[in-house]
């Protein structure tokens, strides 16, 4: 975009050039320069046609996806009219005052797109790769899995990685927009695009830069300008329409009055029909809209809530209806084990058995129950295991076959179990058939979820839960927080029944969110109107499956992009309904006589600055 401002200056400044060049010669009587009407006339055609030149070029790029009719051609036809009708210094000064439009139009769109790269500059310039005794410099693009880079103080950290020695604290502020930074020591998981702060780490690399966090949300970002909102979609559509019908009513303008009522005088019309075509350029119109959206996505990025596009942007501002999954989204996620009921065997070899069956699981409740256990695990005592989704676990270990999971687990395989005391998620455990008991884990809720719970039903949102866990615990943890529906005991694959069935139930022109945690959410995610992944940094099925990512465990977060939301459509509108009040009277003082071809292309000047004003505030959109 760069290079489109510097081509649009120098056009300008040519053209400007050359005009001044041409009113000198004009007004020779006072420069005493001996200029003929013939040099003067080469000098405004001269002017006109570097002011046009660019008009010409944008023309043909259009035509190119049979676009004929926009603000280039309509410009074009009123002053080459002008200039037909020997008005050269008014054909000049509208290309001039309209080439000053676009620049400014190009330039915003510039800085706008600069200001997001400039937030958004997390793409890591070179990498301390190690080599024998000593280290290399390379590109991080040359980096490879399991190779070790050092980070030095104030470096960017280049991909992905674990830290293998030292401990430091780092800036990851641009990837979560998160101002505390975190720290890190031995085994410790880094994301490319942070900045390691204090002391130096060597790491292991994880990953390669193309699948690294940074790369991710480079390309994200990217993708965001490009995905249009309806209401961006809207005006365009608004425009391609408009335009061919506003040039229509200005040749009509020209010529229809004077053939048609008698005593008219043609060139007077011709003239009006030229200021109508001018009044009529949509430049005012259209630049405001995205530039909206860019501010939109671009406040939402600086609050580490990344949102994959306008579209996504727009829907969520006419969202009424609000879905969260329980675990690690209202929920830390971090189990702790409350309670071990054994039957038949001891605490400690119930404990086992539990730790050994869930030893290959990713689950934050086999995390807890291998932490709580303490004691290593020796994989070579485990002879088999297989994962039943939303059930539980069936594995062999010490040549016993084991069951681990949920009561409905056990109630398909025929063996009863005992009845729960207290609150928390059970795990229950069998040894073949015989049933040795239960562990008891609990989880917290959220510090910031209430505040966002009570926030959205202040805004008169319906607000529900989804969750695979026990109706015991769906009910205690909803009734802390005010969640008045809940659905519980859901397999991954009625989790997205149930999303279904509730939209069924909706209106058409009302939209729902589902937020999870976007590690087993991913087709809940998928299916709804938005959907939004809570704690997205180095998570790919966030990246992957969800619309909108906050990049860090805060459901709050949520608050501020509604509010972007709103405010960015909100902004859009207001841009929309005073662009076409205003050509609206334009256009009847064109017909009328009442302005000039430079007033109408100062008025149009004057709609594009206000409605870019319009438009800045939502780059500067506050935190709640």
């Amino acid at each position: 975009m760069a290079k489109e401002v510097k081509i649009r200056f120098i056009e300008l400044a040519a053209g400007l050039a050359v005009y001044i060049g041409w009113l000198a010669g004009a007004h020779y009587d006072y420069w005493n320069l001996a200029v003929t009407e013939e040099m003067k006339l080469a000098l405004v055609l001269l002017a006109y046609a570097v002011l046009a030149a660019d008009a010409c070029w944008q023309i043909l790029k259009k035509l190119r996806h049979r676009q004929l009719f926009e603000e280039n051609f309509l410009m074009l036809l009123a002053t080459g009219g002008a200039l037909y009708a020997g008005r050269y210094a008014e054909a000049v000064a509208a290309m001039l005052i309209f080439h000053i439009g676009k620049l400014i139009e190009t330039m915003t769109l510039d800085n706008t797109k600069r200001s997001i790269a400039k937030f958004m500059d997390i793409r890591p310039s070179f990498a301390n790769r190690k080599r024998g005794l000593g280290e290399e410099t390379v590109s991080p693009e040359e980096l490879r899995t399991g190779q070790i880079i050092v980070i030095r103080p104030g470096e960017k950290i280049p991909v992905d990685a674990v830290v293998m020695r030292g401990s430091s604290n780092i800036d990851e502020k641009a990837l979560t927009g998160e101002f505390q930074p975190r720290s890190v020591s031995m085994g410790s998981r880094i994301y490319s695009g942070s900045i390691n702060m204090d002391s130096l780490i060597e790491a292991r690399v994880t990953r390669v830069y193309e699948e690294s966090t940074a790369a991710k949300i480079l390309n994200m970002v990217e993708s965001a300008m490009k995905n249009k909102g309806e209401s961006q979609n809207s005006a365009e559509w608004f425009t391609r329409l408009y335009s061919p019908v506003v040039t229509v009513l200005g040749l009509l303008v020209m010529f229809l009055p004077s053939m048609l009522l008698p005593g008219q005088d043609s060139e007077t019309w011709f003239y009006r029909g030229l200021i109508f075509l001018v009044a009529a350029c949509p430049c005012g119109l259209l630049v405001s809209v995205p530039i909206a959206f860019l501010g939109g996505i671009g406040a939402a990025s600086r609050q580490g809530v990344l949102i994959k596009g306008g579209s996504y942007l727009e829907t969520l501002s006419q969202t009424e209806t609000f879905i969260f999954d329980k675990t690690g989204t209202l929920t830390e996620g971090i189990f702790g084990l409350k309670e071990i009921c054994p039957r038949g065997i001891t605490a400690a070899q119930l404990l086992e058995i539990t730790a050994y069956a869930e030893a290959y699981s990713s689950h934050p409740i086999a995390l807890s129950l291998r932490d709580a256990y303490e004691k290593g695990i020796d994989t070579s005592r485990i002879g088999y295991i297989q994962e039943r989704p939303g059930l539980g676990i069936e594995a062999v270990i010490d040549g016993m076959r084991v069951y681990t999971g949920n009561h409905r687990f056990m109630e398909a395989l025929g063996i009863q179990i005992q009845k729960v005391k207290g609150s928390g998620t059970a795990v229950h455990a069998a040894v073949g058939r015989r049933y040795v008991g239960y562990v008891l884990i609990s989880d917290r809720v959220r510090g910031d979820v209430s505040d966002t719970i009570r926030w959205l039903r202040q805004q008169h949102m319906e607000v529900m839960m989804l969750t695979g866990d026990n109706e015991h615990v769906a009910n205690e943890v909803a009734h802390a927080l005010g969640i008045e529906y809940v659905y519980a005991n859901l397999l991954p694959q009625d989790k997205v029944t149930q999303l279904e069935e509730i939209m069924n139930d909706q209106m058409e022109s009302e939209k729902l969110a589902f937020v999870g945690d976007g590690i087993n959410d991913a087709p809940v995610l998928a299916r709804a109107d938005i959907g939004i992944a809570m704690g997205g940094l180095g998570s790919d099925a966030a990246l992957e499956a969800a619309d909108i990512i906050l990049m860090e465990d805060e459901p709050s977060r949520i608050i501020n992009a509604i509010r972007i939301s709103r405010g960015t459509v909100r902004a859009v509108r207001e841009n929309l309904y005073f662009a076409v009040f205003i050509k609206v009277i334009l256009l009847a003082l064109a017909f009328a006589g009442g302005i000039t071809m430079r007033e109408a292309i100062i008025a149009d000047m004057a709609v594009l600055v206000i409605n870019l004003l319009n438009s800045f505030w939502v780059l500067k959109y506050p935190e709640w």
